[in-house]
């Protein structure tokens, strides 16, 4: 997505208030409107089944950054940029403003609930020139985003479903048979990358080999529902994250946010480099996905008769630990990739790796988990699928090598420090 400069009607500086830019606010607002964002995700029927919800996360996060940026202007724009924009414009109004414009236009049922959200916040910033100067950044930032984005690709019409029939054919799963989900998601416009095939991994492993017989047995004695080999913890590690799992890396990035003390800048940067790599992590696996369409553990180990592996045995009455396989091909895992991405950019924001958190479940109310590292929780939401029953270890490894290859890449070349424009105020 190219950038945009612009001076059109951007609020200009102004020498006769004094007001400070930035109010003290009870939370970080880039925390609030992403906890705001999470409540409207994990509402049933709030998310269109065939948008993928990364997108409203990068569309709402890139906004936010761009309208704080501006007025910041420490680090390079992702999309827009004003000329004109004065430093004493309120970055907490444009942060705000931006997160709303975008969710009202996203979401417009919420809007009641989202009206009272902003209200609030800005009630917490003191009035005046630069309060306003805020509002409207944020609100023409927004605009400029989601004018961007209206032609992306996303409300193409998916495919008709087709399945193969033959050995590693992905195929529709037991026991309720769903329709695969998210068939055109690839030919969405990346957010960040060159195109969707930037880090495109290579095949699966082919059905004779011997990566894919031990794959095969790891995932047939430890994810079958109720296994006899796997451990309690085990078990519970692939029910724990059998949820969205961007929605889990979004909450641990709030909790480092907040027990790190980020200014709003700063985490108005994390939040969107975060939900930019998680938007084209999706573009990218389900390009893959769908290149390959390879197929899931339950499919293949009913019928493992049919494979020309000799090496492998089928289970007609197999079914994974966790009851049922989310509706798309199996290479690569979307939680390696995704967590991959996470742990990659959150250890190279922080500048460490050791961090102690605990992670709250999203589909087991009330259940936590502890780690010491970023990567320690990116480990175990990995492996987690091989317990759950629904991936093979080759899809989570190649998963994470794709994860790390895009997170490298967003950090690398997105909202870097950005020296040229550091003019001083003289208002």
């Amino acid at each position: 997505m190219a950038q945009v400069t612009t001076s059109t009607s951007a609020p200009t500086e102004e020498t006769n208030e004094n007001t400070p830019s930035v109010a003290r606010q009870s939370l970080n607002p880039v925390v609030q409107w992403n906890r705001t964002l999470l409540v409207i995700v994990r509402t049933p029927g709030a998310q269109s089944p065939t948008v993928h919800p990364t997108r409203s996360f990068a569309i709402m996060h890139a906004a936010i950054y761009d309208a704080v940026n501006n007025i910041d202007r420490t680090h390079r724009p992702y999309f827009v940029k004003f000329a004109g924009v004065s430093r004493r414009a309120s970055e907490a109004a444009a942060a705000d403003a931006a997160a709303h414009a975008v969710l009202i236009a996203l979401y417009p049922d919420f809007e009641k609930t989202l009206n009272a959200q902003l209200d609030q916040l800005l009630s917490q910033i003191p009035d005046g020139v630069h309060k306003n100067q805020g509002i409207k950044v944020g609100e023409m930032v927004a605009d400029a985003i989601l004018d961007a984005r209206s032609s992306d690709g996303s409300t193409a019409q998916p495919p008709p479903s087709v399945f193969g029939s033959a050995p590693g054919d992905f195929q529709s799963t037991p026991p309720n048979f769903p329709k695969p989900q998210f068939t055109e998601w690839s030919r969405v416009t990346p957010f960040t990358l060159e195109a969707a095939n930037q880090f495109r991994p290579g095949p699966p492993p082919e059905l004779t080999s011997d990566r894919y017989t031990r794959d095969f047995k790891e995932v047939k004695s430890l994810g079958i529902a109720k296994s006899t080999t796997a451990t309690a913890d085990q078990a519970l590690t692939g029910h724990f994250w059998n949820g969205a799992i961007q929605n889990y890396w979004n909450e641990i990035a709030q909790t480092a946010t907040l027990a790190h003390g980020l200014s709003l800048p700063e985490s108005a940067r994390l939040f969107a480099l975060l939900n930019l790599a998680f938007a084209d992590d999706v573009i990218a696996f389900y390009d893959a996905k769908y290149t390959y369409t390879f197929w899931r553990p339950v499919t293949a180990i009913r019928a493992a008769g049919m494979d020309n592996n000799p090496d492998t045995t089928a289970d007609p009455s197999w079914l994974p630990e966790v009851g049922k396989t989310t509706p798309d091909p199996s290479y690569p895992g979307a939680h390696a990739v995704i967590s991959a991405s996470g742990a990659f950019l959150l250890r190279s924001f922080f500048r460490i790796d050791r961090f102690n958190f605990t992670v709250t479940s999203e589909v087991l109310p009330g259940v936590e988990r502890s780690f010491t590292s970023f990567s320690a929780a990116r480990q175990e939401a990995t492996l987690s699928r091989v317990f759950a029953g629904v991936h093979f270890r080759s899809d989570l490894t190649t998963g994470r090598e794709l994860g790390e290859d895009i997170g490298e890449f967003v950090f690398d070349h997105f909202l870097r420090p950005d020296d040229r424009d550091q003019r001083p105020d003289h208002d």
